[in-house]
């Protein structure tokens, strides 16, 4: 949404609005895909309305973004075992996978897993269920596909500092992921282990309220410290286990949740800053999109032939909980 659009909205509620829109100056996104327009979401909607709109975008940008998945992979749809479906910023029952099943042409036998409630950490986390999967048949081909229309939770009558910094952020988006098992066909890095961290005392840090006019965004300004704080600790003790060290790591693959997230990063691993250019970079061109967004610094990686052989790739995701996501793979 345009800072002006944004400002004539959020000056009933802030009487110094205009000191408050540098924030969209500073958040370094020059482009962002909306489900609806900008003049769409700042108008008065029921939770009713603004959900139909999310299931509607889900089925048609979750479709596109699959079909693109499987045509790069030269993977027919009928070979799908397993659908991962993650989502956290609209409601659907039936859910969305067996909406997509017969749209893609899976199989009426197609296992299907929905994953709602990760938040911006859900697609490091669908990625690590995936693997998981395939593990388990290892001639098998498992598919995740990661949906969000983060701005459709724009709450009309929200005039906190919440709502607006969110505003300034969040774009929509879908993004898809094939992983094959040890024994099916294919190539690309393999992931060779993942983490989930629960940290303690901090179920107020991210998050929803349901309220009745839609899901109103909980974003915590302690979120940069905690990662200058505790990051550091929490990834090298999970390289560790895998006998490796922060230097091991050649591509960092980082959810961008915004610019000071992504700064907190590079301060507490001791990155320099073309560590990070990818996450930079489509968090320029999207916003944050919660869980497919490090999917999509994911695919700029792979575009670009990374990992090369024998180079690893950390991935990490926070979201709700608090928590953080790893996943590592390796070229």
């Amino acid at each position: 949404m345009a800072g002006k659009l944004a400002g004539a909205h959020f000056a009933a509620g802030f009487p110094d609005v205009e000191r408050l829109l540098p924030v969209f100056e500073h958040a370094g996104i020059e482009g962002r895909d909306l489900c609806r327009p900008p003049e769409w979401l700042v108008t008065p909607r029921s939770f009713e309305e603004k959900n139909a709109a999310y299931v509607e975008c889900a089925q048609q940008l979750s479709l596109a973004a699959a079909e693109r998945c499987l045509a790069r992979a030269g993977v027919q749809a009928s070979e799908i075992g397993h659908l991962i479906f993650v989502s956290t910023t609209g409601l659907a029952t039936p859910s969305l996978d067996p909406r997509l099943i017969p749209r893609l042409g899976l199989s009426a036998h197609a296992r299907r897993t929905p994953v709602f409630g990760l938040g911006c950490a859900g697609g490091t986390a669908g990625l690590a269920h995936a693997e998981r999967s395939a593990r388990a048949e290892p001639g098998g081909l498992v598919l995740l596909v990661a949906f969000e229309a983060t701005s459709l939770t724009f709450l009309h009558g929200d005039f906190s500092k919440s709502n607006l910094v969110a505003t300034a952020l969040f774009g929509d988006g879908a993004a898809a992921v094939l992983v094959a098992g040890d024994d099916a066909p294919g190539s690309g890095p393999r992931i060779v282990g993942s983490r989930s961290t629960l940290f303690s005392d901090s179920l107020d840090v991210m998050g929803w309220n349901f309220l009745d006019e839609g899901m109103q965004v909980v974003f915590s300004r302690a979120i940069p410290g905690i990662v200058r704080r505790q990051s550091r600790a929490d990834v090298t003790s999970f390289l560790a286990e895998h006998g490796l060290d922060l230097e091991d790591v050649a591509c960092w693959v980082v959810h961008p949740g915004g610019l000071r997230v992504i700064e907190s990063y590079e301060e507490a691993l001791d990155l320099p800053a073309e560590a990070l250019h990818e996450t930079r970079a489509v968090l320029r061109d999207h916003g944050n999109m919660s869980s497919a967004t490090v999917l999509y610094v994911l695919e700029r990686f792979l575009a670009g032939g990374r990992p090369r052989e024998g180079e690893y790739a950390f991935l990490t995701s926070l979201g709700p909980g608090f928590s953080s996501e790893h996943v590592l793979l390796r070229g």
